[in-house]
């Protein structure tokens, strides 16, 4: 490394300081390329790619140094872009539980128990009442023309469809709407009514099969919906705005190949993967162990790749992608739940079926972060509250050990449900800091590549624009 005189308070001749705790702090990391590591600036999000045998170039005055003045000449508005995608939000969108209850009991729901057994349901003028309400708290918030969105959630919002259907009806212009469902009561006459007014549909399907599905998500009589839920997976084939939900357990990790070629052959579009989220106890004795699963959740994203390079047609894993984006274009992303703060509250929020308000369904169950009541005129109380402080407040700054990781801005440490309920506090991680980690790796891989595309949706990167070349 070419030595430089420093002046008096640490900085070098060029006023740039190198990890002496004033300034960047680059960590470098092994991504598994053979030829390429990763250099990251943490706190910045920013990411570069150098070659292995040239590391040392990057901090001497040679064209890996010049690179790098490039960079902290740029550093900080970098910064600036990353304040505001993680404190300068406002909710856009409401995940809505119209009712408590739900024809299954799938083993790893965070909604609990007795709510989805005997929980009470919204009632078509209830519904219209929160709908009101939601609408005018919009429009005092958000810029003219911005339509929020409402999903309808779960437990099964469907067993509260006449209510459910006669609001998306009234409310279509002020809101833009999804349905969340497990998809046994996706008869032919709802298919009708939520394609043709092209409200986005999302699926719940654990396996390929109904003997590695059924292990997990059942009936309360202990049966298996595989069939059902196959069955409306096809009478959606075609529609582009749907996507099928896998949750990630024990049960089925070393199946999740034949889960991927099972969706890509019935033309699904957009599926996501998501490792189990261990809110609720009985759900984390179906968490799979980090080594064990991080292997060959890479192998179903390899797998990805293999068919669309055979087909010529994407299966886009949505979680895996988020994280790709978070990486090339982070205010692109389109989920939030990996970074920190999270979404919940800062983004989104939640209404139970009681009117109560969450920063997230995740934490229905946990009455603690129950802000207030939408019914009472709390909405404004929730959002500031010390309920949803916790949330909006959880940084992974103040995290240890995520405080010191390199890919702290690309994960999050999420969830800060499970944080909470499963380790014990805020100021904790969340259950798959491995996973994550792993990801990351992989989508440094990925870029270094050239392989991305196949892994984005089409037109990801409109509106985005380069603010560093190198």
């Amino acid at each position: 490394m070419q030595k430089r005189t420093a002046n008096g308070n640490g900085a070098s001749s060029r006023g740039v300081f190198f990890n002496t705790g004033n300034g960047p702090m680059l960590q470098c990391i092994d991504i598994g390329d053979p030829t390429y590591a990763g250099i990251i600036d943490p706190d910045a999000a920013f990411w570069a790619l150098a070659r292995k045998d040239r590391l040392g170039d990057i901090f001497s005055g040679g064209r890996g140094g010049r690179t790098l003045q490039k960079y902290l000449r740029k550093r900080a508005s970098f910064l600036r872009e990353m304040e505001r995608l993680r404190f300068g939000n406002n909710p856009t969108a409401v995940y809505f539980n119209p009712t408590e209850r739900c024809n299954l009991n799938c083993k790893y729901c965070y909604i609990p128990e007795p709510m989805r057994r005997r929980g009470v349901e919204m009632s078509r003028e209830k519904l219209f009442q929160a709908l009101a309400i939601l609408k005018k708290h919009f429009q005092a918030t958000l810029p003219k023309g911005v339509r929020p969105q409402i999903i309808f959630h779960g437990s099964e919002p469907l067993l509260a469809r006449e209510a459910v259907f006669a609001a998306i009806e009234r409310y279509r212009c002020d809101f833009r709407f999804g349905v969340q469902t497990n998809g046994t009561l996706l008869d032919d006459a709802a298919v009708k009514f939520l394609t043709a007014r092209d409200i986005g549909v999302g699926l719940s399907l654990d396996g390929a099969s109904g003997a590695i599905a059924g292990r997990t998500r059942v009936t309360w009589n202990g049966h298996s919906v595989f069939a059902q839920a196959v069955e409306a997976v096809k009478k959606l084939r075609g529609y582009p705005n749907y996507n099928v939900i896998c949750t990630v357990t024990r049960q089925n990790m070393h199946a999740l190949n034949s889960l991927v070629d099972f969706l890509h052959e019935l033309e699904v579009p957009v599926c996501m993967l998501n490792p189990v989220r261990c809110t609720e106890p009985r759900a984390r004795g179906l968490k799979p162990a980090d080594h064990e699963l991080a292997p060959r959740y890479i192998e179903a994203l390899e797998r990805t790749y293999a068919l669309y390079k055979k087909t010529g047609r994407k299966l886009i894993v949505a979680n895996f992608a988020n994280i790709l984006l978070s990486i090339l274009a982070p205010t692109s992303r389109r989920l939030m739940c990996d970074i920190s703060p999270c979404g919940g509250g800062r983004c989104f929020f939640a209404v139970s079926a009681r009117g109560g308000l969450f920063p997230c369904s995740e934490f229905i169950g946990l009455p603690e972060f129950n802000g207030g009541n939408l019914f009472k005129g709390e909405l404004k109380k929730a959002l500031a509250g010390e309920a949803f402080k916790k949330v909006t407040g959880r940084k992974v700054e103040d995290i240890s050990p995520c405080a010191r990781c390199a890919v702290r801005h690309f994960c999050g440490s999420p969830c800060p449900a499970e944080a909470y309920a499963m380790n014990g506090g805020m100021e904790r991680p969340g259950a798959f800091c491995e996973l994550y980690e792993e990801q990351a790796r992989y989508a440094l891989r990925l870029i270094a590549s050239g392989r991305v595309g196949a892994f984005l949706w089409k037109g990801w990167d409109k509106g985005t624009q380069t603010t560093l070349m190198i």
